[in-house]
């Protein structure tokens, strides 16, 4: 089953993001993301890695933050189980639409959809949607995988996520950087890659695990382009 709620309380992407490459990235190019993204040849082992590091548990229940086109979903599906519940949730109508035709194609019925800001969406029908599974409220781990570096407010959208968040429970952040080390001579490369999908790459959104969070650990990946660190919010 695919539920699909429209939450109103914060700006849409037309009303909120500068028409810049990322807006036609996250809109109207929303169909051709998965294909011209880089997902198999560099992104998909920052997924791969931020999952792992999560530790979602089966029958869990596991928000995706800025899931954008439900690249994370087969993965998360695997590791909660047909008992489990995944929540996507994105502000880009378009991006959910071809998360929606993913979860169809690929059978994920433990999985929801949500529009809503990842900086000001309401708990309150989060926690909704979480009790008509028959489930109390709260979600027991967070996941974000290069969204937050592509929120205009980040920090608003950890503290939002922490609000819904049982505690104890699990976050993960994938983001990027430049590259390091022998592989900085890719740094322009890398560059280019986020200024095209509206990424600030000085952003460095996975600190927050690192001020929040215990058992702390942090992986880095393709020439330190890709970070994933994972942690216990007490």
């Amino acid at each position: 089953m695919v539920e699909r709620r429209r939450m109103h309380n914060g700006p849409s992407v037309k009303e909120n993001t500068v028409r810049g490459p990322e807006w036609y990235t996250y809109t109207a190019g929303a169909r051709f993301y998965d294909t011209l993204s880089g997902e198999r040849l560099i992104y998909r082992a920052g997924r791969v890695a931020g999952i792992r590091l999560l530790q979602p548990r089966p029958g869990g229940v596991v928000l995706d933050l800025g899931c954008g086109t439900g690249l994370n979903f087969p993965l998360l599906a695997a590791a909660v189980g047909p008992s489990g519940l995944v929540i996507g949730l994105d502000r880009s109508p378009e991006m959910l639409t071809v998360a929606r035709r993913r979860v169809t194609r690929d059978r994920l019925h433990m999985v929801r959809l949500l529009e809503a800001d990842a900086a000001s969406f309401d708990t309150h029908t989060v926690n909704a949607l979480i009790r008509q599974t028959g489930r109390e409220p709260g979600v027991d781990a967070v996941l974000a995988t290069y969204s937050m570096s592509v929120f205009s407010n980040w920090r608003a959208a950890w503290q939002a996520s922490l609000a819904v968040l049982k505690h104890p429970g699990r976050a993960a952040i994938v983001d990027m950087q430049s590259t390091t080390g022998r592989a900085i001579i890719l740094s322009p490369l890398a560059h280019l890659a986020c200024l095209l999908g509206g990424s600030d790459i000085q952003a460095h959104p996975w600190v927050a695990v690192g001020v929040g969070c215990t058992d702390v650990v942090v992986e880095t990946l393709r020439g330190g382009h890709i970070v994933a660190a994972a942690g216990t919010c007490p």
